[in-house]
């Protein structure tokens, strides 16, 4: 299997999130490829969509995926499989608002999410890339499966 994660991020951490999602989906043995700047011409429905993304300011998506969302609400996701990751803080209001906007997004152009998505708090997981980590490395075997009956 083949990830193209879709990096969202202000001051970075979403960033070290991808990577090391990036470093954990090439230890379990399939690749990956980090889009800091992703584009709709990033997009590739043969590969699993995966979601990376921090929330600026009132619930926001980080400037740098904003256009790439937009892109998104006017395609025909139905192939796409798809995975999200949201960072936030649990002070505000508006916790993992960005993330909650891509599965919006995603869902309503039909793409398929392949697990819930994963909110990771960051006032109670200071280094959000462990906790992402380890959500995947137990989602892994699912993920395999999934792609073996839909190659079967």
């Amino acid at each position: 299997m083949h990830f193209d994660i879709m990096v969202g991020s202000v001051l970075g951490a979403a960033e070290y999130v991808a990577e090391a999602l990036q470093a954990s989906i090439e230890e379990a043995g399939h690749t990956a490829t980090c889009f800091f700047e992703p584009t709709i011409d990033d997009l590739n429905t043969d590969n699993i969509l995966f979601i990376c993304t921090s929330t600026h300011g009132a619930g926001d998506l980080p400037e740098n995926i904003e256009k790439f969302a937009a892109a998104l609400k006017t395609s025909d996701l139905s192939r796409v499989k798809s995975l999200i990751v949201g960072l936030g803080d649990s002070s505000y209001d508006t916790y993992c608002g960005a993330a909650m906007t891509m599965e919006e997004i995603l869902t309503q152009q039909q793409a398929t999410l392949l697990a819930p998505a994963l909110h990771i708090d960051v006032l109670h997981h200071p280094i959000p890339e462990d906790t992402a980590v380890e959500w995947f490395t137990e989602l892994v075997p699912s993920l395999s499966d999934n792609a073996d009956s839909a190659n079967a």
